[in-house]
C-alpha cells in the first residue's frame, strides 16, 4: 500500500483506506435498503461519484430500482469555484418518482443546491441524499444529507473517484493533501 501519492505539484496521504470504503459503501447500503424507499431512481453525480455509485447499486436490493447521472462541476483544482455548471443532464422523465442523489462528497452544498433545484423542476416525489463523505466544517446550507457514510475534516481529499484536476481518480484508497 502506497502511503503517500505525487499528483501534479501536490502531495497526499492515505486518509481512508479500502477495507474502511467497503465498510462505509455497507452501512450506506444498508441503510438505504432498509429506508422504505419504493422503486428509487439514484442519480449519480458525475465525475467524482462513479466509482461510489456502482459500489452502492450493487448493494442495493429494492425492487425496481433504477440509475441514472447527472454531471455538475464547480471546482478548479483545490478549491471550489462557487458557480455550478450543468454539464450533462438527465435523459428520462423522472415526474412522481422517487430520487436518491448518490455524492462522492458534500462540502459547502453548493453543487447539492443547485441539483435539488434542478430536481424539483421535474416535479419528483422525495428526494433523498447519500454521500460518502461529508465535511461538516464546510456545509453551509439547511438541507438535510439523509445518508451520509463518514463525516471528515475540511481537508482536501482524492481516491475512490474523487480528483485533483482529473488525477488520483483511479485510487482505491481515499488520500488527503498533505500540508
Amino acid at each position: 500500500m502506497n502511503n503517500e501519492v505525487d499528483l501534479k505539484d501536490k502531495k497526499f496521504e492515505i486518509f481512508i483506506t479500502d477495507d474502511e470504503i467497503a465498510s462505509i459503501v455497507t452501512d450506506v447500503s444498508n441503510k438505504i435498503n432498509n429506508s422504505f424507499i419504493k422503486a428509487p431512481i439514484f442519480i449519480a453525480i458525475l465525475n467524482g461519484s462513479f466509482v461510489f455509485a456502482a459500489d452502492i447499486i450493487r448493494k442495493i436490493n429494492i425492487p425496481n430500482s433504477e440509475i441514472s447521472f447527472i454531471k455538475l462541476s464547480s471546482y478548479f483544482g483545490t478549491r471550489t469555484t462557487g458557480n455550478v455548471h450543468e454539464l450533462i443532464g438527465l435523459g428520462k422523465s423522472i415526474e412522481n418518482r422517487n430520487i436518491i442523489i448518490l455524492e462522492d462528497i458534500i462540502d459547502t452544498g453548493i453543487t447539492l443546491e443547485k441539483i435539488i433545484s434542478l430536481l424539483k423542476k421535474e416535479n419528483v416525489a422525495d428526494i433523498k441524499i447519500a454521500t460518502l463523505l461529508f465535511k461538516p466544517e464546510a456545509y453551509t446550507k439547511d438541507i438535510p444529507i439523509d445518508f451520509i457514510g463518514k463525516s471528515i475534516t475540511n481537508d482536501f481529499v482524492v481516491g475512490y473517484g474523487l480528483d485533483y484536476d482529473e488525477l488520483g481518480r483511479n485510487l482505491q484508497h481515499i488520500y488527503k493533501l498533505k500540508e
